[in-house]
C-alpha cells in the first residue's frame, strides 16, 4: 500500500506559504528582470526596468523563500542532523549558491546601470541576463525537486 498524502501539522503552515510564496516571487521577478533585459535591445528604459525588478522583486521574494525554508527545517529539528534528503540538498544547494550569482549579477548590473548615463553598461547588463537565465533554469530543477521529491 502506498501512502497518497502526509498530514503535515498545522504549525507549519504559514513558513510553508512563507517560502512557497517567496520563491513564487523570487522566480517571477527573475522572469520579469530577464525578459526585459532579453527584450531591451539597447532601450535604457528597458534595461533599468529589468535590473530593478531584480532588484525590488526577485530580492526580496529571495529572503522570503529562505526564511521560510529555513523556518520549517528548524521546526522539524532538521537543523541538528546532517541533511537526509536529496531534494533538501538540492534546495539548498540552490538557494545558497543562486544567492551567490544573484548578488554577482546585481553588481554587475549595478554598475551596468550606472554606466547607462555615458551610453555603456549594456554588456554589463547582458551579462546579468545571462546570470539570470542560469538561475532560472536552476530554480526550475529546485521547483522539480520540491515537488517531486526524488530520494
Amino acid at each position: 500500500m502506498t501512502v497518497l498524502a502526509e498530514i503535515r501539522p498545522d504549525e507549519w503552515n504559514f513558513p510553508l506559504f512563507l517560502h512557497i510564496l517567496g520563491a513564487m516571487i523570487l522566480v517571477g521577478g527573475m522572469l520579469t528582470g530577464a525578459s526585459a533585459l532579453a527584450a531591451a535591445r539597447g532601450d535604457a528604459r528597458l534595461l533599468r526596468l529589468g535590473y530593478w525588478s531584480l532588484v525590488a522583486v526577485g530580492l526580496p521574494g529571495w529572503v522570503a523563500m529562505w526564511v521560510g525554508a529555513n523556518w520549517i527545517y528548524a521546526r522539524e529539528d532538521l537543523d541538528e542532523e546532517p541533511i537526509a534528503s536529496v531534494w533538501v540538498g538540492i534546495g539548498f544547494v540552490v538557494a545558497e549558491l543562486g544567492l551567490l550569482l544573484f548578488l554577482i549579477s546585481l553588481v554587475v548590473g549595478g554598475i551596468g546601470v550606472y554606466r547607462l548615463r555615458a551610453g555603456k553598461g549594456t554588456g554589463l547588463l547582458k551579462a546579468t541576463m545571462v546570470i539570470s537565465i542560469v538561475l532560472l533554469v536552476a530554480y526550475a530543477v529546485a521547483i522539480w525537486a520540491m515537488t517531486a521529491k526524488p530520494d
